[in-house]
């Protein structure tokens, strides 16, 4: 089959808003600067917008030096060049790993717009994937996530909605598998890349979130449980979308024919 990308999509601090790219670069721990920050509390236990929908107004670039956040909750953005230092440790749903501590500054402005102290950590070291033997930086198991675009268009037709590709976050739109073909796509190659998918993209509350407003409504989560409900490693999740290791490196652009197998 071929699968057509439609889009891409980086999300440099965990959590919060996207930035979509005209291309790609495909690394062994995702795409490059993906989920590279993340905010953590006091204790160092990661933040979600699974508990601060307001995570979805910040609106971070990162060129991988500077780091800049725009939103509409502060008067002016956060401009700050990265810091290397001492590592400290946090964790991802419990899971340990490393973060470089981004400073005093930092961790104020994020502390006045969320409204709840916090500091800004940047990925280092080392972190497996939860099953396949990849690595990654802060995302919660896997370092790539795709969605088909009919896929959201069924759902759309389904809800009488028009929900957009960006509550559901996926790293990459494909176009041309049909709803739901991404199914049945183990591997996916193109641009050099060759990415791996290991399993099905498991749902939270987090797509009950408008990224545009932060405000949250239950529809979204709640069709997907009336006919996306599936048991995977003697649990039963919501799934939509696929999640995956890149096998080999490589660049994706907006618009490259990908073989997906």
């Amino acid at each position: 089959m071929i699968a057509v990308v439609a889009g891409l999509n980086v999300f440099p601090i965990k959590s919060a808003g996207g930035v979509a790219l005209a291309e790609a670069e495909v690394t062994p721990a995702g795409l490059r600067h993906d989920r590279e920050f993340m905010l953590v509390r006091p204790d160092g236990r990661h933040l979600s917008q699974r508990e601060v929908p307001g995570l979805a107004l910040l609106r971070p670039a990162y060129d991988g030096v500077k780091l800049t956040v725009h939103t509409p909750l502060a008067g002016t953005p956060l401009v700050r060049e990265a810091v290397d230092g001492p590592a400290r440790d946090v964790t991802v749903h419990r899971r340990p790993c490393r973060g470089i501590d981004q400073g005093d500054e930092a961790a104020g402005w994020f502390s006045d717009v969320l409204g709840l102290p916090c500091r800004l950590v940047r990925f280092t070291g080392t972190r497996p994937t939860v099953r396949g033997g990849g690595t990654l930086a802060f995302a919660d198991g896997y370092p790539i996530s795709a969605l088909s675009a009919e896929s959201l268009d069924d759902l759309n037709r389904r809800m009488d909605a028009g929900l957009p590709m960006n509550r559901f976050r996926p790293n990459i739109v494909l176009r041309g598998l049909g709803p739901y073909g991404e199914d049945t796509v183990t591997r996916l190659r193109g641009g050099g890349a060759d990415i791996e998918f290991v399993r099905p993209c498991g749902r939270c509350v987090i797509i009950n979130t408008d990224q545009d407003t932060g405000r949250r409504a239950p529809a979204p989560l709640r069709a997907l449980a009336g006919y996306r409900t599936e048991r995977f490693d003697g649990a039963r999740e919501i799934m939509f979308g696929r999640l995956g290791i890149p096998r080999a490196p490589g660049v994706l652009r907006v618009n490259d024919e990908l073989s997906a197998t």
